[in-house]
């Protein structure tokens, strides 16, 4: 699913109406495409709620109006709220308007302060408001009677229901630019805009439905709208039945570099979380000190002892290099690796030599960090998984900037490189070479402890080695460890949830994905 700017979804609306010939104006005074989510919002509003009243300004493209049409139709009594002059409404906003003084609603005008502070005893006797103030392309933050109009609906004990988005927020960023609505549920047109996916202006939104209006699908599916909610369709082919005639060769073969004495959970966590996501092989090269606590972590992972120093690998034995070099093995280097010039040295002379699709987190993106030009000289697909302070690293930049600037930063890096980018996080961005930024909505605050992301690079090491696609690797992966976590927190709790009970309810999720 496709999150638009507000131009983006202008142009996509322009394009339907004018060079398509979708109707402008229906028969029922509704425009063919942006108007009929006014019955929508009508429908969710009445839906097991009886009667209720109505505040806001019908400006948001006359949806106001149709909602207020609809639940009279239905039996309600709607009250309409207009922060203007009734002459001042114009275009489509005034056919509906119209429609509903002929139909006797109430409509009260409310041209200042003074007139709001005798209206808004509707706004706090009423059991649902529907805010249909201000639409997608408000682009300064409210004052003087707007502002305290959503003061008052803020304070309001009635369910709060949006129409396309929270009258206050900018539908183009995810920060809040001044006083928001704070809605119960959000009903938009189309397609979710980025207001309504990134915190915090999403917090805002409440629940999100996203309505229907008619728009051909292709028109959503032009490769320059570069931004995509991953849908769970998306990746459903992913964790579908395996063919009856198959070995442990079928499903691949990964090599995880991590680990160091101390510092062991992290390969650990990886290589469990790897088998649990069904790759056919998983070996872990570590630290040879280290190499007996891994080995006696699962059964099934392999092991492979690397020469050290500080406890950690170093280049004297680069057996596990090699057979990645070759093409035999797919390296994960992770993290629990500690920073000595030799691990430095021997990361820097792996990455260039490898064949096959590489996993890069944690101490090996701390080791690039100093030299991302390594980057370039690669041989083979990488993905990059960093949270928002290595990556901060990477690029150069502190970590509130890539946090305020993560949509334009992360697809930057990831065409500059060549790689595909998975910055962590709360709604994860996976940004791809070729500029597409995915958004990933699974996951919740209960992952927010150690370890989770080494489940996280297990899981797509796991994917990786399984599938041809490997964008759809990545997307499938980083999906099912989100939903692992929201099934353990729905079950255990987010406070207590730990990095090993991902892993735990890892099959659980996929066997949701799979229909099973």
């Amino acid at each position: 699913m496709k999150i638009l700017t507000s131009r983006e979804m202008k142009e996509v609306d322009r394009t339907a109406i004018e060079e398509i010939g979708i109707p402008g104006v229906g028969a029922h005074g509704e425009r063919g495409i942006a108007r009929r989510p006014g019955a929508q919002v009508a429908l969710y509003e009445t839906r097991g709620r009886g009667d209720r009243h109505r505040g806001g300004k019908g400006n948001n493209g006359g949806d106001g109006f149709v909602v207020a049409r609809h639940l009279f139709n239905s039996g309600g009594r709607p009250e309409v709220l207009l922060l203007a002059a009734k002459e001042e409404v114009k275009g489509d906003a005034a056919v509906n308007l119209a429609v509903a003084l002929k139909l006797g609603i109430p409509v009260r005008e409310v041209l200042a302060a003074a007139d709001w502070k005798k209206a808004r005893v509707t706004v706090f006797h009423a059991s649902v408001l529907v805010d249909a103030l201000f639409g997608t392309g408000l682009l300064k933050p409210l004052d003087g009677l707007f502002a305290l109009a959503v003061e008052d609906i803020n304070r309001s004990a009635a369910f709060k229901l949006s129409v396309d988005i929270p009258s206050g927020l900018s539908a183009d960023t995810f920060e809040t630019i001044g006083p928001s609505v704070k809605a119960d549920l959000t009903v938009t047109l189309a397609a979710p805009k980025i207001a309504h996916i990134f915190p915090p202006a999403a917090d805002r939104v409440g629940e999100l439905v996203v309505a229907p209006i008619g728009i051909p699908p292709f028109l959503l599916d032009k490769p320059e709208l570069g931004l995509e909610l991953v849908e769970e369709k998306t990746v459903r082919p992913f964790f579908g039945k395996r063919k009856k005639d198959t070995h442990k060769g079928s499903y691949g073969h990964l090599l995880i570099i991590a680990g160091s004495l101390g510092k062991t959970g992290a390969a650990v966590l990886a290589g469990r979380a790897a088998l649990r996501s069904g790759a056919g092989l998983v070996t872990v090269a570590t630290a040879q000190s280290a190499l007996p606590i891994v080995a006696r972590s699962m059964a099934e992972l392999m092991t492979e002892p690397l020469a050290e120093t500080r406890k950690s690998p170093s280049p004297e034995r680069p057996c596990p290099g090699r057979r990645a070099r070759q093409g035999k093995e797919r390296p994960a280097p992770r993290a629990g690796l500690v920073h000595a010039p030799s691990t430095s040295s021997f990361v820097l002379g792996l990455l260039p030599q490898v064949k096959v699709p590489l996993v890069i987190d944690a101490d090996g993106l701390n080791i690039i960090a100093a030299k991302p030009g390594v980057l370039g000289r690669l041989r083979a697909p990488a993905v990059l998984t960093p949270h928002p302070g290595e990556f901060a690293r990477l690029v150069g930049r502190t970590t509130g900037e890539v946090l305020r600037h993560r949509l334009e930063i992360t697809p930057e890096f990831a065409k500059r490189y060549g790689v595909i980018v998975v910055l962590k996080g709360h709604r994860t961005l996976i940004a791809g070479p070729d500029g597409r930024v995915f958004v990933n909505p699974t996951g919740n605050p209960g992952m927010a402890t150690g370890g989770t992301g080494d489940v996280l690079g297990g899981t797509i090491g796991a994917q990786v080695v399984q599938e041809k696609d490997l964008v759809g690797a990545v997307l499938s992966a980083v999906y099912v460890h989100g939903l692992a976590g929201d099934i353990a927190a729905e079950r255990l709790g987010e406070k207590s949830l730990t990095a090993g009970d991902i892993i735990r309810y890892l099959p659980p999720a996929m066997k949701a994905l799979a229909g099973e």
